[in-house]
């Protein structure tokens, strides 16, 4: 369980590191990155970014190739920015949960379509008598 600190340092650090992301790279070499969440180890010298990237295989392909190649000079921005005794070593993972809850919302929507209509539902009032 996080604290609410970790919390916080987790909130700014995807502030900051998106900021870094949205001055340092170009959409049209990378694709579109975007920061979508930041785990802090608890002793909070390490910390996992989870970022989506939008754009061709081969932007996704070559934008996670240059946030590893630029982890550095992403860091220093992140330091320099947000006051802690230590700056996370940053480790990036393409976070793929948006696509896996498309595909999800997907399937739900194929079997609805397939799905027989549901009888009408029965209330709980006598039928009247002809």
């Amino acid at each position: 369980m996080s604290s609410v600190r970790q919390q916080r340092v987790c909130e700014l650090l995807k502030r900051e590191i998106g900021e870094a992301v949205r001055r340092e790279f170009l959409v049209s070499e990378a694709g579109l990155l975007t920061v979508n969440d930041v785990v802090v180890a608890g002793d909070m010298k390490s910390a996992t970014v989870y970022v989506s990237i939008l754009g061709s295989a081969a932007q996704q392909k070559h934008g996670l190739a240059l946030l590893h190649q630029r982890r550095a000079r992403i860091q220093n921005i992140v330091g320099k920015a947000v006051v802690l005794k230590y700056t996370p070593t940053l480790k990036f993972v393409v976070d793929d949960s948006l696509e896996r809850g498309n595909k999800i919302l997907q399937i739900i929507e194929d079997l609805e379509k397939t799905a027989p209509p549901d009888p009408p539902a029965a209330t709980g009032a006598p039928k009247p008598e002809a």
